[in-house]
């Protein structure tokens, strides 16, 4: 007998199989890196590869990647990530004297004043400082201590964080989570994976996708039946929907969360990105504070910001924060616990955090050319939001409501019956070969509305606004002529 049959190898099978494997990871499904966006790094290869294709180039306006699109970094933020990155360029005198400042700052908070240093499991001290600064500051005044904040890999690492200590329990005790229909997907795969208990609830799209309080009621009395609902998500500015909230709203739904007794989620990675004339950004925090002790001593809250989104897209470092409001202190505990078993986070997103929240200011060296780049990156937002909606709303059979926030659209689109019965035939859902049809003709990668979850009978699909504005209207004609082929094919 060899010693690989004594050691019982020749017998047995590969250790992970899908049969094998966590059946919780398997459920995952994560549309925004799906099936479209696999297909459309195929094409891409196929492309190289000399395949003639009816078109040139793959555009991926499936995800809100700015920087992937062609938005340039903001020089103060790269300035001041060189400096922490290669110190020794604190001596160059290229870099202004501002920019300088702050790295030295992070610096003095570094491990052997390096950033290739672990932080403290929270982040590093004087930046959770500055991000309570920072939240006071854009709340008018309302405290924030910076012991309530934690700096993350993201806000999408926050969240799941979050999500860990929230979901517990079995059958009908299992922990249930509210999140709005159309979501982020990252909400339904975190629960599929936890296993905790999706609980949705509709926003009306005849409103702009308002959010109203009966509709959360409904969803929380049905789903009590099944679950125990002890958590509601909350995404302003919207993803992918593009709504900004309205005060009143946002004080109807902390009351709601009060009442019916759920910690709130508030989702706020977007909060500089507001277009529309008459929208505001209000922070769950500042409405909570604002409506007095009976809410503001009482509502647990858990806010979110990144660094990927708003002026900055910088994706890549994946920096963010949330910051706790009335956690119970032993529960906190428990929470600096979880994170502590992954270290820390990147600590160069930790500083990337640390200049967005501690920006130049006036009469500093670095401000004219920050706020201009700033000003200029949002404006061009805010027209490609205008022109987007303006855009579909001109095709036949599209229905798109106002982006007032945030960086994507996700207009109604119709889809003949006969497209319906073909999509289903193919065990498709028919916005999922309407969008593979575009990759296959045009070349340009969306995301169909089923992946974000909308009302039956409903078709959708998100598309960022993100693309330079030249290229955003080749995207825009082409997927109007698109649908003009696709309608004709299919009555």
């Amino acid at each position: 007998m060899s010693q690989k049959e004594v050691n019982g190898s020749s017998h047995r099978g590969k250790v992970l199989t899908l049969e094998t494997m966590n059946q919780n990871v398997r459920q995952v499904e994560y549309a925004v890196r799906g099936p479209m966006v696999l297909r459309a790094v195929q094409i891409e290869e196929e492309l190289k590869k000399g395949v003639k294709k009816p078109f040139t180039e793959v555009i991926k306006a499936n995800v809100g990647d700015a920087h992937a699109m062609g938005q340039k970094p903001i020089t103060f933020i790269r300035q001041v990530l060189a400096l922490c990155a290669y110190p020794a360029l604190l001596e160059d005198d290229k870099f202004p004297e501002d920019a300088k400042l702050r790295a030295r700052r992070i610096l003095d908070g570094c491990g052997g004043q390096s950033i290739g240093a672990y932080s403290a499991s929270q982040g590093i001290e004087c930046i959770r400082k500055d991000v309570a600064s920072y939240i006071e500051k854009r709340d008018g005044g309302i405290p924030s201590n910076h012991e309530n904040i934690y700096l993350s890999t993201g806000a999408s690492d926050a969240i799941v964080t979050m999500l860990k200590l929230l979901i517990c329990g079995e059958g009908r005790s299992r922990t249930g989570v509210m999140i709005s229909i159309p979501q982020y997907p990252l909400y339904s795969a975190a629960l599929t994976e936890l296993q905790g208990v999706q609980i949705n609830y509709y926003l009306d799209e005849d409103k702009c996708w308002g959010l109203d309080v009966g509709e959360l009621r409904r969803s929380l009395t049905a789903a009590r039946e099944h679950c125990n609902p002890r958590a509601l998500c909350i995404i302003n500015p919207g993803n992918p929907t593009g709504q900004v909230q309205s005060r009143q709203c946002i004080e109807d739904v902390i009351r709601f969360a009060k009442e019916e007794g759920l910690l709130l989620m508030a989702d706020e990675v977007y909060q500089d990105n507001v277009y529309a004339e008459g929208c505001v950004f209000h922070s769950f925090k500042k409405v909570l504070f604002e409506m007095g002790p009976e809410f503001s001593s009482v509502v647990e809250l858990v806010s979110f910001h990144s660094t990927s989104k708003c002026y900055m897209g910088e994706c890549g470092f994946r920096g963010g924060y949330m910051e706790v409001v009335n956690l119970d202190p032993e529960v906190k505990a428990q929470l600096t616990k979880l994170v502590s078993v992954r270290l820390c986070s990147p600590v160069s997103g930790q500083a990337l955090m640390d200049v967005v929240v501690n920006p130049p200011q006036p009469g500093e060296p670095s401000y004219a050319t920050f706020t201009k780049e700033r000003a200029a990156v949002l404006a061009d937002l805010a027209q490609k939001a205008k022109l987007t909606e303006e855009s579909f709303n001109n095709v036949p059979g599209f229905h798109c409501n106002p982006v007032q926030g945030a960086m994507y659209t996700f207009p109604r689109i119709t889809i003949p019956q006969k497209a319906v019965d073909q999509a289903k035939a193919a065990g498709q859902a028919p916005d999922q070969m309407y969008c593979m049809k575009l990759l296959e003709t045009t070349g340009i990668c969306l995301v169909p509305g089923s992946g974000f979850g909308q009302r039956e009978g409903t078709f959708h699909f998100r598309m960022t606004i993100l693309p330079p504005k030249e290229k955003l209207k080749y995207v825009l004609e082409k997927i109007a002529e698109f649908n003009a082929q696709f309608l004709q094919d299919y009555s």
